[in-house]
């Protein structure tokens, strides 16, 4: 595996997240061991650690037992507390990785300094599109089931992803989904009206286009299945695959050339931007 691009499923909900939780290993395992060094070297109970901080016993213990993944203000907040002297404040990188699936640690992280990220779906809404509803619906579908702390977890992490909409200068966003992926009322017509809307929303934003691939084409390069290319600053490209649980990320030049040239047909199959969003509009009138 080397360095990866963008998330076409991840992106989804069908994205092939690895099945073990990944919470409560390596580097969590590690931060929790020295969080609580230091708090016992600081003569601190965890109630009164908790009290300092603002968070509960019980979410301090499950952060010294590498359970749950700290926030990047939590570590500096314990670190000044108790006197760390940097050493909570390294890790806190490698600490923010971690609320990821490991599979998709490395295409986060470049996710997040891409300076564009092209998306095609087929299975589910891109995670960079998603609603909090329709990413605690999609988690709630899988098998076997995730239990409530990993869910928090995953749609903690997603929304973190979604921060690339705030970047200056903004990276350019592109998404091509399948109308199959428009009509899957995941988590109920509810749902999916409040997602529409915020396709809608997004959508309008001046670096990101969404379009829409009808079902109705008799031709569509994207037929293999979903992708994603992420390009770097330096123009590297590499592209993301995903399927049953399986990742892939490609780096040789030849074969990414070639999903990058299967993208740009798929854009070109697919209604304009304009024409999707008179498509999302309609939908939206029908739900």
């Amino acid at each position: 595996m080397s360095e990866v691009a963008g998330l076409a499923e991840e992106e989804s909900g069908a994205e092939g997240e690895e099945r073990e939780p990944g919470v409560g290993s390596g580097i969590l395992r590690v931060f929790g061991r020295q969080l609580k060094r230091f708090r016992v070297r600081a003569g601190l109970e965890r109630a009164e650690f908790g009290s300092t901080t603002g968070y509960s016993v019980s979410t301090i213990a499950a952060y010294e037992q590498g359970r749950r993944v700290p926030p990047p203000k939590f570590i500096d907040q314990a670190d000044e507390v108790l006197d760390a002297g940097g050493v909570l404040q390294e890790m806190k990188e490698e600490v923010a990785r971690a609320q990821f699936p490991a599979f998709f640690r490395d295409a986060a992280s470049l996710e997040a300094e891409a300076v564009e990220v092209w998306v095609y779906a087929t299975q589910a809404v891109p995670g960079l599109l998603q609603t909090e509803e329709y990413m605690r619906a999609v988690f709630g579908m899988w098998r076997p089931l995730l239990d409530e702390e990993t869910v928090e977890q995953r749609v903690a992490a997603r929304l973190t992803r979604q921060h690339i909409f705030d970047r200056k200068p903004g990276a350019l966003l592109s998404f091509v989904l399948d109308e199959a992926v428009l009509r899957r009322p995941l988590g109920g017509w509810g749902v999916m009206r409040g997602q529409l809307e915020h396709l809608m929303l997004v959508a309008e934003f001046r670096n990101v286009e969404v379009q829409v691939m009808p079902l109705d084409r008799d031709d569509n390069a994207g037929v293999d299945g979903p992708f994603t290319v992420l390009q770097r600053a330096d123009g590297d490209q590499v592209a993301y695959l995903e399927a049953q649980g399986r990742s892939t990320m490609v780096s040789d030049r030849r074969e990414v050339q070639g999903i990058v040239s299967r993208y740009g047909i798929v854009r070109a199959q697919a209604l304009t931007p304009r024409e999707s969003l008179a498509f999302v509009e309609k939908l939206l009138g029908e739900v």
